[in-house]
């Protein structure tokens, strides 16, 4: 496979994708551009996370020879650190170029979404407190790839905001956690050993299971009336949880795989739903 693309991390692309495909449900699909143009940049904006994550995780010693988890591209030596950041550096502005048009739409809202979205993806990983290696990885992930994604969607087709679509953002980020807090569990040994100071690598395993089990119900908890159809796909939720107590180690990979599917099933479910094909 191309080094870009898994630098890019494609499975790991329902975080960025489904906030949005939730927030244009709720609103009953109202602004086919700013769907696509939120969701443009909503991309951009995770493979440039991801992009700054892989060569700075290297830099740091983050990523080693025993990392369990996927091939990571600059730890391989397939692309350099300096390459990944440029590559980065080119997400983030097509990322502000999808944002052009949702900003005339959007008005000053979006700017301050996208100004804060693009700052915080460096920083999860760069800067002179890196978020992922103080623990606040979990506020990061609930906040931009939970309520802020769903929220702006939510704005840009409605012009407003309701409770509805902030819980439907908790819901969604709380998914996006539990593919956080399954990486953080396999690698927890590594983490700590150079230093980074995940909640898992904090708190422990039993912790970080606990993590998972809970944020993979919340979503369930928080659905509005009419998308209640959401519900056919909690069994999923159940099959990881199970998994992630049952695993170590590398075979966390496994329950990565099933933190995907959960979540581009919520995803899927939502647009169903929201189309009326499910009542």
């Amino acid at each position: 496979m191309n080094p870009w693309v898994l630098a890019a991390r494609p499975k790991t692309l329902a975080a960025a994708v489904v906030p949005v495909l939730v927030g244009f449900s709720l609103a009953r699909f109202a602004h086919w551009p700013s769907f696509f143009f939120a969701l443009g940049g909503a991309v951009f904006i995770q493979i440039g996370t991801n992009y700054v994550n892989d060569a700075l995780d290297y830099r740091k010693g983050a990523d080693t020879h025993e990392r369990l988890g996927p091939l990571r591209v600059t730890q391989a030596g397939l692309l350099t650190a300096e390459g990944v950041l440029r590559g980065a550096v080119v997400c983030f502005a097509l990322a502000a170029i999808c944002g052009v048009p949702l900003i005339v739409r959007g008005g000053w809202p979006i700017v301050v979404i996208g100004v804060a979205s693009i700052a915080a993806a460096y920083a999860y990983t760069g800067g002179p407190y890196p978020l992922a290696y103080h623990g606040l990885g979990e506020l990061f992930v609930m906040v931009f790839f939970g309520v802020v994604a769903v929220g702006g969607t939510y704005y840009l087709q409605l012009l407003k905001i309701d409770r509805e679509a902030i819980l439907a953002g908790v819901a969604c980020g709380a998914l996006a956690i539990v593919l956080l807090a399954i990486n953080n569990l396999r690698d927890i040994d590594n983490d700590r050993a150079s230093n980074k100071r995940t909640m898992a690598a904090r708190f422990g395993r039993p912790f970080a299971r606990a993590e998972i089990a809970v944020m993979a119900l919340v979503p369930f908890a928080l659905l509005p009336r009419r998308f209640l159809g959401v519900l056919f796909v909690a069994p999923l939720a159940l099959l990881l949880i199970v998994c992630a107590l049952r695993s170590e180690g590398r075979a966390l990979n496994r329950c990565l795989a099933f933190a995907g599917m959960l979540e581009w099933a919520f995803g899927v479910a939502f647009v169903v739903c929201g189309s009326g094909a499910i009542r």
